[in-house]
């Protein structure tokens, strides 16, 4: 009987002995994978550690990328306008637009352009970074999109559709003055012809238009002002393009920038 259950007992202990020399030897095939698995990306030039930041240097990129491409249009345009200004120079064309105006209506147009197009370019910059603000949300710093999660918080849907209207109608009159610059630019020009005219007929006198040396300085006045009509016209015609052009691309980033907050706002108010 001690004889059994002494073989009882070694039995069992044996048991247990070879079930801990399995344990340990699954931990050391596994300590054995892992190091295989990382020997393989070693050897292959790839770490955890490198495909993280690899992957942090696509994503800071990409928010890059988005943040500088409304700025970026703005200067491509831009730059072919003043491309488009050197070989209208070079040709010669600026000079004889302000050397034809006696008025400063040129001058005139062109500096409320300059203005218009500075105004215009800081809005896209704001717009940019405002839209940049967006993607990378922190609700730590101030920004508009924070003042707008705070405005909707605990409202209903039909308020938050009045607040997004309100920042509609807040935006959009944030850019207006750049149109309105845009479209002044086009009136002076039809103020410039008018003056022209005037310009070009207190010229003419009927009971001296039979006298020969009374007709040259008609004639020359008469040139003088249409001069002064056709130039003004044409400056301010040609302006008004670039700078609505520019506008479209504030439009455009101004409603990406509408669309991006209401849309981030529905998304927290739904969490």
């Amino acid at each position: 009987m001690a004889l059994r259950v002494a073989d009882i007992t070694g039995g069992s202990h044996f048991g247990r002995r070879r079930d801990q020399d399995s344990h340990a030897r699954g931990e050391q095939a596994d300590v054995n994978s892992e190091e295989g698995e990382s020997h393989d990306r070693e050897s292959l030039g790839v770490s955890p550690l490198a495909e993280l930041e690899k992957a942090l240097e696509g994503r800071e990129f990409s928010l890059d990328r988005h943040r500088f491409l409304l700025l970026l249009r703005f200067l491509l345009v831009n730059l072919v306008g003043a491309a488009l200004l050197s070989a209208a120079y070079l040709q010669g064309w600026v000079a004889k637009a302000m050397a034809a105006d006696s008025t400063g209506l040129v001058m005139l147009i062109f500096g409320l352009f300059v203005v218009g197009l500075a105004l215009c370019g800081w809005k896209i910059w704001r717009a940019s970074t405002e839209l940049n603000q967006i993607k990378a949300y922190d609700p730590l710093k101030p920004s508009r999109v924070g003042g707008y999660l705070s405005a909707i918080r605990l409202r209903s849907a039909n308020s938050r559709s009045i607040t997004a209207e309100l920042l509609k109608l807040k935006l959009s009159n944030r850019i207006g003055i750049v149109r309105h610059i845009a479209n002044s630019l086009v009136l002076l020009g039809l103020i410039g012809t008018v003056i022209g005219f005037i310009i070009a007929l207190s010229g003419v006198d009927v009971d001296l238009a039979a006298d020969v040396n009374s007709v040259g300085p008609m004639i020359s006045t008469l040139i003088g002002g249409m001069s002064v009509a056709l130039y003004t016209t044409l400056v301010g015609a040609i302006l008004n393009i670039g700078l609505m052009v520019n506008y479209r691309l504030l439009l455009s980033g101004t409603v990406n920038l509408v669309t991006s907050v209401v849309e981030l706002g529905e998304r927290y108010a739904r969490d």
